[in-house]
């Protein structure tokens, strides 16, 4: 099966061109030209690799990326643009992307780096989504939203229960601020990482009947939950 290749690019001549290359190198590419229309072609199809240009008419490429990862977290992202500003790339580095292409460049080391990060991703074993979970003393059901212990029952709110789910699903490993901040609120500025820390003691609260729960504040990096 030909992997999927989720093109956005406005340049007229030039998509059109890397289309065709792409294809006969054994690609499907679906191609949109103009940002306002990248998402309800992401959402109407299942792709492999984004492949986006910053620049953009009416929405750009950094927009569109933020977007597509509030429903793929794990999808690759390669930017094409023809920035080369120090702040612009880090920016797309920002918001997920796996690499970072300034134009002009060689259209065999596109598909050579296009082809790493295929193989990468298919050597990446699927992590199975669990939505019960036991903490300590706690049994958390991620669908109802609901924390128990010994029959008295919490219930969470929507971002409550994302938030946990994530450290449930990270236990006893780092979850960065970073990963949980785009994920759930999709966005990583100081407000959101305001909102976090509230919501981080709220967890806590939640759990505190348990002495050997924890959510540990691992300094500059994010937190852990342990139990």
């Amino acid at each position: 099966m030909k992997n999927r290749i989720f093109l956005v690019e406005d340049d007229l001549s030039f998509g059109s061109v890397l289309k065709s290359y792409l294809e006969l190198n054994d690609f499907e590419v679906s191609w949109i030209d103009d940002g306002q229309y990248a998402m309800d072609k992401f959402k109407s199809a299942t792709f492999d690799i984004c492949i986006l240009d910053v620049m953009l008419p009416n929405i750009d490429g950094f927009t569109i990326a933020k977007e597509i990862r509030g429903l793929n977290e794990g999808i690759p992202i390669v930017f094409l643009t023809a920035k080369t500003m120090k702040e612009d790339i880090l920016k797309g580095y920002g918001v997920g992307a796996d690499d970072y292409i300034t134009k002009p460049f060689d259209t065999d080391v596109l598909l050579a780096k296009l082809k790493a990060i295929l193989k990468r991703e298919s050597n990446v074993e699927p992590v199975e989504d669990v939505d019960e979970f036991a903490i300590g003393e706690y049994a958390f059901d991620y669908k109802l939203r609901i924390i128990t212990r010994n029959g008295a029952k919490q219930q969470l709110s929507p971002k409550e229960a994302d938030l946990l789910k994530m450290l449930c699903d990270h236990k006893n490993k780092l979850l960065t601020r970073e990963k949980a901040l785009k994920k759930i609120w999709g966005e990583d500025d100081y407000f959101t990482t305001r909102s976090m820390d509230v919501f981080v003691t709220k967890l806590r609260k939640y759990l505190r009947e348990d002495d050997a729960v924890e959510i540990k504040n691992i300094h500059g990096s994010g937190f852990m939950l342990t139990d």
